[in-house]
C-alpha cells in the first residue's frame, strides 16, 4: 500500500529528487512550529509575558534531554535504508521492529526521568523565579508525551528511509492543528493558561504517533511493522547505536551549550527571556530546511554508498548543500527585514519586540552558515562515519559556546556578547567540517574503489 510513496535513490536525476524528499520534511517541521508558536502567541496575547518565557524558553532543556534518542533515529534511518538499498528483506524488517521497540522503551524512560529533573534543569538555567512555577508545571506535561514523540519520530525514520517524507508531515499537520484549536480552547474558554497549553501540545503528539503506526501497519512488507513481531534484535541494536549515539552525544552536548547560553539570557530578566524565546522561533523555521536537506544527504548517501555509486554520493553532497544554504539563506533574509513585524504577532509588549530583534539581527540573519556543518556531517553520516562530525561540532561548536560564555561574555557582559557566539561558531564549525568531509571522503572513497572494483556494502 506504501509503495507508491518510496522514491527510487538510485537512479535517475538527482535534484529534483532531493528537494521532494527535503521539502515535506522542511514543511512538516515548519508547520510543527508554527503550531508552537501559536501556543507562545496564545500565551504572550492571553496571559503574558511569564507564560512565553515559561513555554518558549524550555526548548533547550527538552532538547538535552531527548536528543540522544532522537539521534539513534539518525542511526535507524542510515541501517534501514541500507537495508533498502540492498533489497534484504529480512533484515529490514527485523531492524523496523527493533528500532520501533526502541522508541518506546525510551519514550516510557524519559516521561519517568522527565518528571523528576524538570525543576533541577530549570533551576540549572536560572529560570527566573516569577516565571519557574510555570515552567516546570509546562515541562511535566510535554514530557507526558514522550513515548508518542519517540513513536513518531522513529517511526518517520523507517518512513523515510524508502522516501517517504509526505506521510509524516500529514500526521504533523493533523496534530498541530488540533494542537491549536485546543490551545485556544484551554486558555481562552477555560482560562487554564500555561497548564492549558501543555495539554494541547501532549493531545498532538499522541495524534501524530497514532498516525505515523498506522501508515507503518499497512506498509508493503519490506518495512511493515507488525505490533506483534516488536523485539530487539541485538545485531540491529549494535549498528544503530554505533551510528546514532554519536548524533545524539552532539545534540546532547550541542543544547548543553544552548542551555548555558540560555542561562545567561536568563540573567537580564523576564522580557529578555521572553524575547529571545519568541526570536528562536524565527531561527527554527530557517534551519529546518538546512535540517531537511540533511535528512536528505544521509538517506540518499546512504542507500547510494551501500551500492558503491560514488559520483552519485558526491553529487548528493553538492546538490544538497546548495539547496540548503539558498532556502535557508531566503527565509533568514526575511525574517531579518521583517523582524519587528514578525516579533509583533507574538506579543505586543515593546521591551519583549525590541530584545527579540537584537536577537533576530545578530543570529537569524546569519543562521545559513550553519549548513556549512549540519550537511558535511550529514554526509559523513550516511558514509557511516558518524563518531568524527561528532567530535567536530563539540570542538568547534560546543566547547566554543561554553568557553565564550564563562570568558568573552563575563569580560563584556552584554546581550549582543552574548548572542555573537553564534555566528563565531557557526563559522569555525564549518571550516573544520568541511574540510573533514572531503579527506574523509577522499580516503574512503579510494579504498572502496580500489583496484577498479567496487562491491555493493557490507555491515
Amino acid at each position: 500500500m506504501g509503495h507508491s510513496q518510496h522514491v527510487d535513490m538510485l537512479h535517475g536525476p538527482l535534484m529534483v529528487k532531493l528537494i521532494l524528499f527535503a521539502l515535506p520534511i522542511a514543511l512538516s517541521s515548519i508547520m510543527q512550529q508554527l503550531f508552537i508558536s501559536a501556543n507562545v502567541a496564545v500565551v504572550g496575547h492571553f496571559v503574558g509575558a511569564q507564560a512565553v518565557a515559561a513555554v518558549g524558553g524550555n526548548g533547550p532543556i527538552i532538547n538535552l534531554i531527548i536528543n540522544l534518542f532522537l539521534g539513534l533515529s539518525v542511526g535507524a534511518n542510515v541501517v534501514i535504508a541500507r537495508y533498502v538499498g540492498r533489497e534484504d528483506k529480512e533484515a529490514c524488517q527485523s531492524a523496523v521492529h527493533t528500532v520501533m521497540a526502541v522508541s518506546v522503551l525510551s519514550g516510557v524512560f524519559l516521561l519517568v526521568v522527565g518528571q523528576f529533573v524538570a525543576p533541577f534543569m530549570l533551576t540549572l538555567v536560572d529560570v527566573p523565579e516569577d516565571v519557574m512555577d510555570l515552567a516546570v508545571l509546562y515541562l511535566r506535561i510535554y514530557f507526558l508525551g514522550m513515548p508518542c514523540i519517540m513513536i513518531y519520530n522513529f517511526g518517520a525514520a523507517v518512513l523515510r528511509s524508502v522516501g517517504d517524507t509526505k506521510r509524516p508531515m500529514y500526521s504533523l499537520v493533523a496534530a498541530g492543528v488540533v494542537n491549536v484549536t485546543l490551545s485556544l480552547v484551554f486558555v481562552l474558554f477555560l482560562d487554564m493558561g500555561v497548564a492549558g497549553v501543555g495539554l494541547a501540545t501532549l493531545t498532538g503528539n499522541v495524534i501524530s504517533a497514532a498516525l505515523v503506526v498506522s501508515f507503518l501497519l499497512t506498509e508493503d512488507d519490506m518495512i511493515r511493522l507488525s505490533l506483534r513481531k516488536l523485539s530487539i534484535a541485538k545485531v540491529h541494536l549494535i549498528r544503530v547505536i554505533k551510528i546514532g549515539a554519536p548524533a545524539g552525544l552532539q545534540g546532547m552536548i550541542f543544547s548543553f551549550s544552548n542551555v548555558c547560553i540560555l542561562s545567561g539570557i536568563n540573567s537580564f530578566g523576564s522580557s529578555t527571556a521572553a524575547g529571545s524565546a519568541t526570536a528562536i522561533n524565527f531561527e527554527f523555521i530557517s534551519y529546518f530546511f538546512i535540517n531537511a536537506f540533511c535528512q536528505a544527504t544521509v538517506t540518499f548517501t546512504s542507500q547510494n554508498y551501500a551500492m558503491c555509486q560514488l559520483d552519485r554520493c558526491k553529487k548528493i553532497f553538492r546538490e544538497s548543500m546548495a539547496c540548503g544554504i539558498a532556502l535557508s539563506g531566503l527565509t533568514c533574509l526575511i525574517f531579518t527585514f521583517g523582524a519587528s513585524f514578525f516579533t509583533g504577532l507574538y506579543t505586543g509588549d515593546p521591551d519583549v519586540i525590541r530584545q527579540a530583534v537584537t536577537r533576530v539581527s545578530i543570529v537569524e540573519s546569519m543562521q545559513w552558515l550553519s549548513a556549512t556543518y549540519e550537511i558535511s556531517g550529514a554526509a559523513l553520516r550516511g558514509m557511516g562515519i558518524s563518531m568524527l562530525p561528532a567530535m567536530v561540532t563539540l570542538v568547534g561548536s560546543c566547547l566554543l559556546r561554553i568557553v565564550w560564555v564563562y570568558t568573552i561574555f563575563r569580560m563584556h557582559p552584554t546581550y549582543e556578547t552574548l548572542l555573537s557566539v553564534y555566528p563565531v561558531s557557526w563559522v569555525i564549525t564549518g571550516v573544520i567540517m568541511l574540510i573533514a568531509y572531503f579527506l574523509i571522503r577522499r580516503k574512503l572513497f579510494c579504498e572502496r574503489s580500489r583496484g577498479g572494483c567496487c562491491r555493493p556494502l557490507e555491515f
